[in-house]
């Protein structure tokens, strides 16, 4: 009969197989619908709480060169096409460039619009201010999965992942450590 400390072990080495497995795709589509969404809410009017304060920073990065009437509908396609690339898994360098693009400008309103983005600048957001905060993380996502686009794999295994970076790094892998408890 195994101990609850040998099952509890067992079910964490499958749980962390399975997420090192499927994690990076579930990322990928999972963000590729939160900008598939946001993209097209910006085609229709007043769905989208963000696309006033969008189509001011377009106009103000452009120089006033872009009006709303034309920004929104072409930020609306670009993260309609992240969405799309994000989810279909295809062209994905491209797709995380114009994401790493788009997250960029999305930024911009906390400097642009510091009254409108933040109560207290620099520490407390508005709500405005909380949604383009939270941006923070589908650019860490950009990131891992950028870490992939070329086979780049996340590795379940720790003695694996350890021959691995002492590979990469030309020297013999480390001991591991001792287990814990």
């Amino acid at each position: 009969m195994r101990s609850p400390r040998s099952a509890f072990e067992a079910f964490d080495v499958r749980l962390t197989r399975w997420t090192a497995r499927h994690g990076v795709a579930l990322l990928r589509v999972s963000v590729g619908i939160v900008f598939l969404w946001f993209g097209v809410l910006k085609f229709f009017p007043g769905l989208s709480p963000a696309q006033d304060l969008a189509a001011r920073t377009i106009g103000a990065l452009s120089f006033g060169l872009v009006p709303a009437a034309v920004a929104v509908p072409l930020l609306a396609a670009l993260e309609t096409a992240i969405g799309l690339g994000l989810v279909a898994g295809r062209f994905l360098r491209a797709t995380l460039l114009l994401l790493l693009f788009q997250m960029a400008g999305t930024v911009t309103p906390l400097l642009l619009f510091p009254g409108e983005t933040f109560t207290l600048f620099p520490i407390a957001p508005t709500l405005e201010g909380q949604y383009i905060l939270k941006n923070v993380v589908l650019v860490a996502a950009a990131i891992l999965l950028g870490a992939t686009v070329r086979g780049g794999l996340l590795i379940a295994d720790p003695e694996a992942a350890r021959r691995a970076l002492a590979e990469e790094k030309g020297r013999e892998a480390p001991a591991a450590p001792a287990p814990l408890g």
